[in-house]
């Protein structure tokens, strides 16, 4: 037997119209008067696209950094032989920075961080790693910037809320633009960027209506329908 909603989510159901497609700041601002948590949810873009992600040619992924961070505290590693590449990521603030010992504790089940960076020499080893860090989206991927020897400049931009996305397998796509406590403008500055980086990220071979739907929703609260053409995503 289902979960009733809480008395909370119904509560923020009656302050949507499930209907209605919304401005996006008109999105935003629906969503700072759903009720409160005791945690500070994160706010995210939800788009479905028109895409077939089993086709190479159509694949969607990329990164985009935050105007004003993603107001998470994000965890890195960085798997780094000793050297230049690894004393320059520690000094950029990286959580966790080693090659051997590294892959030792990942290899063992370990996942405690939210982003991957690696040096281009330490792939070989890295890539092995798979079975752990592919299902969780963490294995390092050029095109993501986090496969490179400039690893400070990947630290840092990490850190100051840069954010991957890649499309499932279904054709959605899913990125944090924020917090909700962040302030309305900021989450809408945030999501425009998103939006606009993701139409960048169009496959050349789509056809046809490539943004199919964008919905903004905090973790615990319904989604809120985002008029594409105020977005200019249509």
């Amino acid at each position: 037997m289902a979960n009733k909603p809480s008395k909370r989510y119904r509560k923020a159901l009656e302050a949507v119209d499930a209907d209605a497609f919304y401005e996006l700041e008109s999105a935003v601002e629906t969503i700072g008067k759903f009720p409160k948590t005791k945690f500070n949810e994160t706010v995210e873009a939800a788009f479905n696209l028109g895409v077939d992600p089993r086709k190479s040619d159509q694949m969607v992924r990329g990164t985009v950094p935050l105007p004003h961070g993603s107001g998470k505290d994000v965890v890195v590693l960085v798997f780094a032989k000793p050297g230049a590449a690894a004393d320059e990521a520690k000094a950029a603030g990286a959580d966790h920075v080693g090659f051997e010992d590294m892959l030792e504790q990942v290899k063992g089940g370990w996942t405690g961080f939210d982003v991957a960076i690696a040096t281009p020499d330490a792939m070989s080893e890295v890539r092995k790693l798979g079975k752990v860090l592919g299902p969780r989206g963490l294995m390092p991927n050029p095109k993501t910037g986090t496969v490179t020897d400039n690893t400070a400049e990947a630290v840092n931009a990490v850190k100051a809320g840069r954010v991957e996305f890649k499309v499932d397998k279904t054709g959605n796509l899913h990125v944090p633009v924020g917090k909700a406590d962040f302030e309305a403008n900021k989450l809408v500055e945030n999501t425009r960027a998103v939006i606009d980086a993701v139409l960048k990220a169009k496959p050349s071979s789509v056809k046809g209506r490539y943004v199919r739907s964008l919905t903004l929703s905090a973790t615990m609260s319904p989604a809120v329908h985002v008029d594409l053409k105020e977005t200019q995503t249509a």
